[in-house]
């Protein structure tokens, strides 16, 4: 029990760590505070717990990080994109 509990935590914040920079840097169209070496750490990190998921068998780490894999993919997305078009004006 302690156990999903626990899970259901490590999902959720999964998912509010990224989610309001990405809505701001839709807002805004504009990522330059963003480091792109956090993204890149994040993303790591997220690839890591998924194997590491795999590898005990916890749904919950596997599915948290999936999510938060998407959701820092999405990220350094923006990142590329909005840079490119900052550097062109």
């Amino acid at each position: 029990m302690i156990e999903q509990i626990f899970g259901t935590v490590a999902f959720i914040t999964s998912l509010i760590g990224l989610i309001p920079q990405i809505v701001k840097s839709y807002r805004t169209k504009s990522t330059r505070d963003l480091s792109m070496l956090m993204l890149i750490n994040y993303l790591i990190c997220s690839v890591a717990w998924i194997v590491h998921g795999v590898c005990i068998d916890s749904s919950y780490v596997v599915w948290s990080n999936i999510t938060g894999l998407l959701i820092v993919t999405i990220s350094i997305i923006q990142k590329v994109i909005y840079d490119r078009r900052a550097e062109q004006v």
